[in-house]
């Protein structure tokens, strides 16, 4: 559908200071460029822009105003700090999308990783860290959501302790993911409010919930209080959020906002343009 002028009008803005974020002083250093304005605070995932050296991509991150970057691991938060960008969720290996919460015989990793990983998360001030459910397998669902919340109510006290959020992703199983359990906002939902922790919550990711139930605005304002993190990219395909997919951002950023959500927004697209063209729009587009 076409952007409202307002939107469109932004997109332009920012795009006319595209050559300004990226050019350096005679130190190599980026200027300073405003945070993106918004109610929302954004974050991106390098995953998606691995064709560019790290430095360079933290470096022109920082450029567009950019304060922290989703799904680092350890061993990169020290160079995203070097360049003023926090780590927004961290990767401390803790299961996979495959081996995740729903099956015990994954709990001992799983409780090892988490234990270990959020008091190194707390001393480099990462907020969150990311872990699965789990691929179904032969393991029903009562069974599943069953084993999750014991395993998350062995680990939930240490990330209470250190004030780090455990955020456990949904995923789709249609297109993405064969076999991925949670893959609907209501099985997650279960059990984090069973588990009862400030410090366990959902990663909800519109891109993959559009595709399992869409309904995405309803379904945050009805979850909104197990919501922990959000991704984004358009659908089909996990490109661009504009005009070119079936989503409408502006309308779901405002509905986030709306619910007093404090967290992060991280986008996870991966671009079919200019990689960093399609990231400053996307952050003027969210930036509402």
């Amino acid at each position: 559908m076409p952007l409202p002028r307002r939107d469109a009008l932004r997109i332009a803005g920012l795009a006319a200071l595209g050559t300004s974020f990226s050019t350096h002083d005679a130190h190599g250093q980026a200027p300073a460029a405003p945070s993106p304005r918004g109610r929302l605070t954004q974050s991106v995932c390098q995953w998606c822009y691995a064709k560019i050296p790290l430095r360079d991509f933290f470096r022109q991150v920082a450029a567009l105003g950019l304060t922290a970057v989703d799904l680092l691991t350890e061993e990169q938060w020290p160079m995203a700090r070097e360049y003023g960008l926090t780590c927004s969720m961290g990767n401390i290996a803790a299961g996979s999308i495959r081996d995740g919460l729903n099956n015990p015989t994954h709990h001992p990793q799983l409780i090892a990783a988490i234990t270990t990983g959020i008091p190194r998360a707390k001393a480099a001030g990462v907020p969150n860290v990311i872990c699965f459910f789990g691929n179904r397998g032969a393991i029903a669902d009562a069974d599943g959501i069953r084993h999750s919340i014991a395993c998350l109510n062995q680990v939930k006290g240490i990330a209470e302790d250190h004030g780090v959020t455990i955020c456990v992703e949904l995923l789709n199983s249609k297109v993405d993911h064969a076999d991925y359990s949670g893959d609907r906002t209501a099985y997650g939902a279960e059990i984090v409010r069973a588990v009862g922790s400030p410090r366990v919550k959902l990663l909800y990711d519109i891109y993959h919930m559009q595709i399992m139930e869409g309904d995405v605005i309803r379904t945050i304002r009805t979850y909104q209080d197990v919501i922990g993190h959000y991704h984004t990219a358009g659908v089909p395909g996990r490109h661009e959020i504009d005009a070119s997919q079936e989503l409408h951002y502006p309308a779901i950023v405002r509905a986030i906002a709306a619910t007093g959500f404090s967290g992060y927004l991280a986008h996870e697209f991966t671009p079919t343009r200019d990689p960093m063209t399609s990231l400053r729009e996307a952050v003027s587009l969210c930036a509402i």
